[in-house]
């Protein structure tokens, strides 16, 4: 049975966490809402990840909530299901797929419930869809929209970043003697340790794009992160410049004026995607075929599939291949020629 897309006036889409995840929604809602254009679209987020959707000109409105602890958590989620309830959704969008998202997506009484069919709760979903090439994810959420007449296009991912934190970047671009566009970021850190490479070879690396290519390098981190940021500058030899304090926000300021972000497997991954900022991934045993940015013009990524992951945090990827894929990436921005390492 085909869905009725005259009928649908109210649709909500469900990705609780993390910021990555969540970017990564906003390359197909450009297609949804020039499919109902008339049609109110909510999203479900939890927040602080809310702050993804905020001014995203195709959401109508962003509804979230926080995760309690025990007895705290069932009356939250009861309460947040009967507030959805009372929109009465035409469409609910499963896109996280977890055993929440899937009791959300049964009790909101949508007449239509979407998502993939490879996940426990499949049977909750009435119009289902399998999981088809896996690919990076922002392509891949498309697939869940197939039920709405709805396929995979060029896409980009959006981010609304705040005049404020422009200004405060900016400032502090000033103060070091930092001019936009002419400055490398490296992002060392992880709060996923088997996804962080090594830091000597972020050091050695640092080194030589500080003393071959003569640009600037800017260390970035994230709360938690600032011990690794630190270790990796006392490892260089070079001189790098530890970045201030910033919140998501401000970090997506920072790399809209950057020139290359170097970084392992993560969110920040996926914010250079939207800023523009061409970037070099490091994956390690999770792998890139979900997660890297490839299919936009000027990500990179490096994965050695055979690399004895359990005692080698080096990835087996060297600094020596990593400098040839960033010196072609800044030669392509100064008008030279980029070769990629796949």
């Amino acid at each position: 049975m085909s869905i009725d897309l005259d009928s649908v006036k109210k649709i909500l889409i469900i990705q609780y966490q993390p910021f990555g995840d969540v970017l990564l929604n906003t390359g197909y809602l450009p297609v949804l809402r020039r499919k109902f254009p008339d049609a109110q679209i909510d999203f479900l987020v939890r927040k602080p990840y809310d702050i993804i959707m905020k001014n995203n000109p195709h959401i109508d409105e962003t509804i979230t909530f926080r995760n309690g602890q025990g007895i705290s958590y069932f009356t939250e989620r009861l309460k947040l299901i009967k507030r959805i309830r009372t929109k009465k959704y035409d469409v609910v969008i499963d896109q996280i797929r977890n055993t929440g998202s899937a009791q959300i997506t049964l009790f909101s009484g949508a007449r239509y419930r979407l998502g993939f069919t490879d996940k426990r709760w499949k049977s909750l979903y009435n119009y289902g869809v399998p999981r088809k090439n896996v690919r990076y994810y922002s392509a891949l959420k498309f697939d869940v929209l197939e039920p709405l007449g709805i396929k995979e296009e060029p896409h980009e991912l959006f981010y609304y970043i705040e005049d404020e934190s422009m200004v405060y970047v900016n400032k502090w671009l000033k103060q070091e003697n930092l001019k936009p566009g002419q400055f490398v970021c490296f992002s060392p850190g992880s709060p996923v340790k088997t996804k962080q490479w090594n830091l000597k070879n972020y050091a050695g690396l640092g080194d030589r794009i500080v003393s071959e290519l003569q640009m600037p390098l800017v260390v970035l981190w994230a709360p938690k992160e600032l011990k690794d940021a630190q270790n990796v500058q006392s490892l260089m030899k070079e001189k790098s410049i530890l970045a201030p304090s910033t919140t998501f926000n401000q970090a997506a300021a920072m790399l809209k004026n950057c020139t290359l972000l170097i970084c392992n497997d993560g969110g920040l991954n996926h914010l250079s995607v939207a800023t523009g900022t061409p970037s070099i991934a490091l994956f390690g045993k999770h792998g890139p075929r979900r997660w890297s940015p490839v299919i936009f013009e000027n990500h990179f990524h490096f994965h050695k599939k055979n690399n004895n992951y359990r005692n080698d945090n080096t990835f087996g990827i060297t600094v020596d291949e990593v400098f040839v894929t960033a010196r072609n990436v800044l030669l392509k921005t100064a008008g030279g020629k980029a070769e990629s390492d796949e």
